[in-house]
């Protein structure tokens, strides 16, 4: 097997899909033969779909929430908040430093970082610390210009037409 360059990707903008752009991505590395990390900042329900997928169906992935199951308040994020994106922080530089896994993916990192849960600070170092072999992805809305100019790839995406506009609710197995 040839080696393989480790990647900066990045997953971004107002559409919906981000996450599940990763997971996809994710079981296409599982697919290889790849193991696969994810942590998911301000999130913390084992209601999502990924979540139960992924402990029942996928062994190589571990996924592990930092959040709470609540939306985190912009400009206003809790104590449990940020001792959560803390932690997250911590294990995401253990993993991405240790390079055991194939695919490392911060799920709505970018929105962490908006939110001021993340210093901005931390994700560039966290960048630095990537072997050569490992894929990084960050997703979620409100990637930063340094944040972006660290990737390898961006793909944005765009909100067209959204069914919440027509007073359609978030679904299980669409939004979560």
């Amino acid at each position: 097997m040839m080696s393989k360059k480790g990647l900066i990707l990045l997953y971004t903008g107002n559409g919906k899909g981000k996450t599940t752009a990763s997971l996809g991505l994710a079981v296409r590395a599982i697919g290889h033969g790849e193991k696969v990390y994810m942590i998911q900042f301000m999130k913390g329900s084992e209601s999502y779909g990924e979540v139960q997928a992924v402990r029942k169906y996928l062994p190589g992935f571990e996924l592990i929430q930092k959040g709470l199951d609540k939306f985190v308040k912009k400009g206003n994020p809790t104590p449990e908040d940020l001792k959560l994106a803390g932690e997250g922080m911590d294990l995401a530089r253990k993993v991405i430093s240790e390079g055991k896994h194939d695919l490392v993916i911060l799920d709505e990192i970018n929105v962490a970082v908006d939110y001021g849960l993340v210093p901005e600070e931390d994700v560039l170092n966290l960048i630095s610390l990537k072997p050569e072999h490992v894929t990084l992805v960050l997703t979620g809305r409100y990637a930063s210009e340094k944040i972006m100019a660290k990737a390898d790839m961006i793909s944005e995406v765009k909100e067209i037409k959204h069914h919440y506009k027509k007073g359609i609710p978030a679904q299980p197995g669409i939004e979560y």
